[in-house]
């Protein structure tokens, strides 16, 4: 095995993609079939790992991968619907000086697809809606082992948070309750379900400094009913042989457990929103195993009223496009341009209902979001937030139907009053606003007609006015009521 296991990296091009993200050496065809059977995913994390010292994690779900994935495709795993497969945990490098003996990883399932990541809240309550008291991902707890704390909230129906000994062997036994095809538009049958993403995300559990992502992995994956899964992979495979051996090679093998590959931690989809709570686990842990608890939710679980962290895709934490729970601020920008701030973007984003997308483009100046195209708006928000969002962009001012000029007895120059809707209120409106005065101190406004008559402006009368016209203003007061009375006179422009 050892001999093996030294084999030039360079012999097995094919294997290079699926090994190289874990710094795993190739496995030749002798190893991968040692790997067969029950005991594949204890093979693979007994490999070594040659990473310098540095700490690193692996994770090996218990399902084969697809035998029908090109070389330049990332793998894909078929699963059942509601069966347990095991996705064993293993800390690889680094010292328990520097790191401790615990850590915290959150599992989530989510839409492989962008587009549908930003539909994920409308798609969960949709499925929550028709199967209530479900769960999208669960834990078959007294499968697992090696786990400390493990809690599975009903609000988050597709996360699940466990702490777990890296001295010890850990497995979680995960069920995925959903289908591909269920986010699917039904038509007339036949339809192509969606893909999902399993992503694992490793917290540091250090007690005596901050919280912080260690490590990121995920694996494809596509989810169907009972049964389907093991269909599907014969499918695949009865597909592969009929091709010929030069086509052969265009095809990644098939390995029988899936190994989650890494993901940059600044690309991930990162559960963690907020600061994760210190830990108060002391030396001796009072947590209880799972194993010896039949609840979830661990008795002695030191973060069991802690809210659970949500991630850019959450369906309970994140408003939706057409609304937003919170006010924007009074200060908030009326319209982007090349100088905004990242941060007054933020802010004109949930103003304008679209802050379901503040995560997205949280980094994003004015002149940023400018460059984006029409099409590139579709792409990130789906079709129709990203026509709203091009629009609200692109949005100039719109030309007001009337435009008058007015001119105040005891001044020398002149206001320009623009009217939108060209009505008597919003006329009035805007000449109490040149008097610094509340509207409901001007009982009415009236036009000095022909023979110096006084005519009472209704909305009629704005909206025949002649546009760029000037008037002087004359305010009559009555001394009784404490109003006034405005009156227009047109001024002569010949």
């Amino acid at each position: 095995m050892n001999a093996l296991l030294g084999h030039n990296p360079m012999a097995i091009s094919r294997d290079s993609k699926i090994q190289s993200f874990f710094q795993l050496p190739l496995i030749t065809s002798s190893v991968e079939n040692s790997l067969v059977g029950s005991h594949s995913s204890d093979a693979l994390l007994a490999l070594p790992v040659f990473n310098g010292g540095q700490i690193s994690f692996q994770y090996v779900l218990s399902a084969p991968t697809s035998p029908a994935t090109k070389v330049n495709e990332e793998t894909l795993t078929y699963l059942n619907q509601g069966q347990a497969y095991e996705l064993k945990v293993k800390k690889i490098g680094g010292s328990q000086h520097d790191t401790g003996k615990y850590f915290k990883s959150y599992i989530k399932v989510f839409f492989h697809d962008k587009r549908l990541q930003y539909t994920e809240r409308e798609q969960i309550d949709s499925w929550r809606a028709q199967r209530p008291g479900e769960r999208i991902l669960e834990i078959d707890s007294p499968l697992s082992y090696g786990i400390l704390d493990l809690r599975a909230e009903q609000r988050n129906l597709n996360m699940l948070e466990f702490v777990w000994d890296s001295t010890k062997d850990c497995g979680v036994f995960i069920k995925v309750n959903c289908i591909s095809t269920e986010f699917t538009p039904k038509k007339h049958g036949g339809e192509k379900g969606v893909p999902f993403r399993i992503q694992v995300d490793t917290y540091s559990y250090n007690e005596d400094e901050q919280r912080k992502l260690l490590y990121c992995a995920s694996c494809q994956i596509k989810v169907f009913k009972p049964k389907g899964a093991d269909r599907k992979q014969k499918t695949d495979r009865d597909k592969v042989e009929k091709i010929s051996v030069i086509d052969k090679d265009k095809y990644q093998p098939s390995f029988d457990v899936t190994v989650l590959t890494e993901v940059p931690i600044d690309n991930a989809i990162v559960m963690q929103r907020t600061q994760l709570p210190k830990p108060v686990v002391s030396t001796t842990c009072e947590m209880t195993p799972v194993h010896n608890s039949p609840s979830i939710a661990i008795a002695h679980n030191p973060y069991h009223n802690q809210p659970v962290p949500a991630d850019v895709c959450s369906f309970d934490n994140e408003t939706s496009s057409s609304g937003s729970a919170d006010s924007p601020p009074a200060n908030t920008v009326r319209q982007i341009t090349k100088d905004t701030s990242d941060s007054d973007v933020s802010a004109w984003l949930r103003a304008n209902r679209f802050g379901n997308y503040c995560k997205f483009f949280s980094n994003f100046t004015g002149a940023d979001l400018l460059t984006l195209t029409r099409d590139e708006l579709i792409q990130i928000c789906g079709l129709a937030d990203g026509i709203r969002l091009n629009n609200a962009l692109q949005v100039k001012s719109v030309r007001p139907r009337l435009t008058i000029y007015v001119n105040i007895q005891s001044e020398s120059v002149f206001h320009v009053l623009y009217l939108g809707t060209a009505t008597c209120q919003e006329l009035i409106d805007k000449l109490a606003n040149l008097f610094n005065a509340s509207p409901t101190v001007i009982v009415d406004v009236h036009l000095l007609g022909v023979n110096k008559i006084h005519i009472l402006v209704t909305d009629e009368v704005v909206q025949n006015m002649p546009d760029n016209t000037q008037y002087s203003v004359e305010v009559l007061k009555n001394e009784t009521t404490e109003q006034y009375r405005v009156l227009l006179t047109r001024i002569d422009q010949g």
